[in-house]
């Protein structure tokens, strides 16, 4: 597992009272194991907005590495178009009962610094058989999260 060098703040997502998520911390996910969720998923939905506002929805491989999600995309794709003119973004995990959801921002990832580079490639590897180096870092500003629901959800916030 890679050196995370920041632990989010973990508390509840907004979500209506009537769902019965408790008011209490007790239950609330912990991080290695949202971690362990995005260091190991073999795919992840990216979300992202057309210029005139409609959603885009595509799976990608990509590798969790210090907080980021790194992932690739040509310019021709319709996601890299999408994220040249507003580059928030949604990632989702493929299990909609083990959830980690990923809000945030994607940015250029071509300076990103060699031995970051070479943790992305080994995810790569370890995971596809071949590395890809990633062409995008979505930053996360809050993930959500749940094993169970409705007693588990937990936001976990950046910065």
């Amino acid at each position: 597992m890679a050196m995370n060098t920041l632990v989010p703040r973990r508390d509840r997502p907004d979500i209506p009272k009537e769902y019965g998520v408790p008011d209490t911390d007790e239950g609330l996910v912990e991080w290695p194991w949202v971690v362990e969720q995005l260091e190991k998923a073999r795919n992840y939905w990216l979300i992202s907005q057309y210029p005139d506002g409609r959603p885009h929805c595509v799976p990608s491989w990509g590798a969790w590495v210090e907080n980021k999600l790194y992932f690739s995309g040509g310019d021709m794709t319709r996601h890299a178009k999408n994220l040249a003119v507003t580059p928030g973004m949604i990632a989702h995990l493929e299990s909609g009962d083990q959830v980690v959801i990923i809000y945030g921002k994607a940015v250029n990832a071509s300076n990103t610094p060699p031995e970051i580079m070479k943790q992305i490639e080994k995810a790569y590897v370890e995971k596809y058989g071949a590395g890809e180096g990633a062409t995008y870092a979505l930053v996360p500003d809050k993930i959500l999260a749940w094993t169970t629901y409705p007693t588990t959800p937990t936001r976990f916030t950046f910065g």
